[in-house]
C-alpha cells in the first residue's frame, strides 16, 4: 500500500503551513502505522511490517523512528491526537456541566461506533501492556489518564454547576461512563450484537439521570 496524504499533512495544507518533507514523511508513515496498529495492534506494529506496508525501504522507515519502541509510543501519541480533536476538543464547544458531559460521551460513543471494523489502541493496548511495565506502557496509561481527567474535569464542573447533585461521586460515576464503553466496545466489536450502542446510550442517560439536580440540570437538547 503506498503512502497517501494524512490527515495532518492536510491540515497543514489547509494552513498554509505545509510541513516540511521529512515532517509529512513522518506524518504519512505514522498514518500507516496507526491504520496498522487498529488492525494488528500495537504488537503487530514493527519497521519491517510498516514498511512493507507503507511501500518504503526499512532504513527509510527506521529514519524516522530508530526503534520499534519509539514507533509504538509514536502512534500512541498520533491516536490520542486524533481522539482530542474528533472528541475533546469539539465536545468543549458546548456549555459546562451536563451538555458538555453528553457531547463528550456522545462523540466518544460515535468514535468507537466507527472503530467496530478496526480497532481501539486504547482497548486492545490495555490488553496487550496491561502487565507489561515499560516506556509502551507508561505513554498508553499517561493518554488514557489524560482523557479520563478530561472525563472527571466535565463532571465536577457540572456538580460545581449544581447541574448534577452536590452528593454525586465523581470518580464513581467516571468509572461507569468508562465501563459503557468498554461494554459496547465488547458487544459491538467481538459480539457483533445488534443495539448495543443504544443500549450504552440509554446506559449513560440513566447514569446522568440518577445524578441530576431537577432543579438546576438544564433540559436535555434534541438530537439531530
Amino acid at each position: 500500500m503506498a503512502i497517501t496524504i494524512s490527515p495532518r499533512q492536510r491540515q497543514g495544507a489547509e494552513t498554509g503551513r505545509p510541513l516540511h518533507k521529512g515532517q509529512a514523511t513522518r506524518a504519512a508513515i505514522l498514518d500507516s502505522a496507526l491504520a496498522l496498529a487498529s488492525q494488528m495492534g500495537l504488537e503487530g506494529l514493527s519497521i519491517g511490517a510498516l514498511a512493507e506496508v507503507a511501500g518504503m525501504s526499512k532504513s527509510g522507515v527506521f529514519a524516522h523512528f530508530g526503534s520499534r519502541e519509539e514507533l509504538q509510543i509514536a502512534v500512541i501519541r498520533e491516536y490520542h491526537r486524533r481522539f482530542e480533536d474528533e472528541v475533546f476538543f469539539p465536545a468543549l464547544r458546548e456549555p459546562r456541566g451536563v451538555p458538555r458531559l453528553r457531547a463528550l460521551f456522545e462523540r466518544w460513543v460515535r468514535r468507537v461506533s466507527v472503530e467496530v471494523d478496526s480497532g481501539c489502541i486504547y482497548i486492545s493496548g490495555a490488553v496487550e501492556f496491561d502487565d507489561r511495565p515499560g516506556p509502551v506502557r507508561d505513554a498508553l496509561v499517561a493518554m488514557v489518564r489524560a482523557w479520563h481527567d478530561a472525563m472527571e474535569r466535565a463532571i465536577r464542573l457540572a456538580i460545581d454547576d449544581g447541574q448534577l447533585r452536590a452528593d454525586t461521586d465523581a470518580q464513581q460515576l467516571l468509572f461507569e461512563i468508562h465501563g459503557l464503553i468498554l461494554a459496547l466496545h465488547h458487544d459491538a466489536r467481538l459480539l457483533r450484537l445488534p443495539g448495543a450502542l443504544e443500549r450504552a446510550q440509554r446506559g449513560f442517560e440513566r447514569l446522568v439521570g440518577h445524578h441530576l439536580n431537577d432543579a438546576a440540570a438544564p433540559p436535555r437538547r434534541a438530537r439531530t
